[in-house]
């Protein structure tokens, strides 16, 4: 049977230097790939084992009509409060960070497209929030 060894989701972005210098500036990503070169419709983002796509909605490689900032995306990282106050003064904090009842401390932001990026990590402090 195949084996599944990575992800590296690609979403549609309205500009995509301002995409990339959010990610690189504000959240410590490295660009790991702009194609073409001379005038990027498509990056790769990087950071520790996490790869974001991203592509130009005017690129002509777009299939169809897209949906920017439709998605949440789900980050697993250690350190959580550590990337807070890295972070807080950086970018909006849509919520957190909070500690919750199923044992994982999480905060989010929303990139400039609106996708919210949910930072989370797993932890045995006692929640700060009551159980919803």
């Amino acid at each position: 049977m195949a084996t599944f060894t990575r992800i590296a989701p690609r979403y549609p972005s309205e500009d995509l230097p301002r995409t990339i210098e959010f990610y690189t500036q504000k959240l410590g990503f490295n660009l790991d790939l702009a194609w073409p070169e001379e005038a990027p419709t498509f990056c790769l983002l990087e950071r520790d084992q996490v790869t974001l796509g991203f592509f130009a909605v005017t690129d002509s490689h777009c299939r169809g009509p897209v949906t920017i900032g439709a998605s949440e995306l789900f980050i697993e990282i250690e350190d959580a409060q550590g990337l807070f106050e890295a972070v807080k003064g950086q970018v909006t904090i849509d919520w957190g960070p909070e500690v919750y009842f199923y044992g994982r401390r999480e905060f989010a932001v929303k990139d400039p497209d609106g996708y919210l990026l949910i930072f989370s990590e797993e932890t045995d402090d006692p929640p700060t929030v009551e159980e919803e």
